[in-house]
């Protein structure tokens, strides 16, 4: 969020989880990624993923063409996030852990 790690979004055979870093927490500019995603510690679970990220990953022909490029599913909700969602409109991205890693 705003170029600082916010959290981190995982996902497993379970679902999706989403949990604030600590840090980012402790900062005084801190504020929420997402009305539906509160300032907490606690790791929010979900089987879906997140309304809020899901509302990231484009539409219509921008999902077409991703779809193409990238040969990915649109039923594959994270690496469509992953792949199109870096730099999105807002202050919130989503980059692979190993980009956001120092």
């Amino acid at each position: 969020m705003r170029d600082k790690q916010a959290g981190i979004l995982t996902e497993d055979e379970s679902g999706y989880t989403f949990k604030y870093d600590v840090e980012f927490l402790r900062s005084k500019d801190a504020e929420p990624v997402s009305l539906t995603l509160p300032l907490s510690e606690c790791v929010y679970r979900s089987s879906v993923l997140f309304p809020f990220f899901d509302g990231l990953i484009p539409e219509g022909w921008l999902l077409d063409i991703a779809e193409r490029n990238w040969k990915i599913s649109a039923r594959d909700r994270m690496s469509l996030l992953l792949a199109c969602c870096k730099d999105c409109i807002g202050a919130v991205g989503v980059v692979p852990l190993n980009e956001g890693e120092d």
